[in-house]
């Protein structure tokens, strides 16, 4: 369900009438819900399902402005608008006062760092293509210690159901059981990071997002939010052919 609103407060949203107007309106019986006629001023509706009409004529809520909002995803929470399994879900975090978003791709649970929500569709879109090659680079923490030949393997490709994956990588941090590296691949296929270096023997102990194309999350903390810039977000569809 969406949000739900006062019928009188969702007519003057729509450009109908002032909200006492569109009260005198909704008395004189000229509003139908879903082809009922409502005729009190205590009536809800929720935009994204109920059919409103004035005097017959559908009535429809404004196109929402594009938004773009950069999340620092922490773990425990799941990268979709609802869950069935009834987990918390990235969309709690950011609240209602930008409208509807959408996560663009995802992070898995256990998962941290830079998350993009939208409402813009064909941004999203093409941000998720690997068509357009987006780069998205991880801190990874893995278990042992990482090779210089398997850090070659890495770098050199490696075929993941039957295709070839390019990755960058560097060593951040050894440490005795387990290894800190910088990764950077060029699409989002579902849990990518992980089952590259689980096929390289070394499974992941720990995965941050530090940057998606040209953004970075920098100091954002653990939790917050917030828009995008107007270079960065200028910077972001440039990276994907957009103007």
């Amino acid at each position: 369900m969406g949000t739900v609103e006062r019928l009188q407060k969702f007519l003057a949203r729509c450009g109908v009438a002032s909200r006492r107007a569109a009260e005198d309106i909704i008395r004189a019986g000229r509003v139908k819900v879903n082809g009922v006629v409502v005729a009190t001023l205590g009536a809800k509706v929720d935009p994204q399902k109920d059919v409103v009409r004035v005097d017959g004529r559908r009535v429809r809520p404004p196109a929402a402005a594009p938004v773009t909002l950069m999340l620092h995803k922490p773990s425990g929470y799941v990268s979709t608008t609802r869950d069935p399994q009834g987990r918390r879900v990235v969309t709690e975090l950011v609240g209602g006062q930008w409208g509807r978003l959408y996560p663009v791709g995802r992070l898995d649970y256990d998962a941290t760092g830079l998350l993009l929500l939208t409402n813009d569709g064909q941004l999203a879109h093409r941000l998720m293509h690997p068509r357009y090659q987006v780069p998205r680079t991880y801190r990874v923490t893995v278990s042992g210690e990482v090779s210089r030949e398997t850090l070659r393997r890495l770098a050199a490709g490696m075929e993941l159901d039957g295709r070839q994956v390019a990755a960058a990588v560097e060593v951040v941090k050894k440490e005795p059981e387990k290894t800190v590296l910088e990764l950077t691949v060029w699409e989002g296929r579902h849990h990518l990071v992980k089952r590259l270096n689980a096929a390289l023997g070394h499974p992941v102990l720990k995965l941050k997002r530090l940057a998606f194309g040209p953004l970075r999350l920098a100091r954002l903390p653990r939790g917050a939010c917030r828009l995008l810039e107007a270079g960065e977000l200028a910077a972001l569809r440039r990276e994907v052919g957009l103007k």
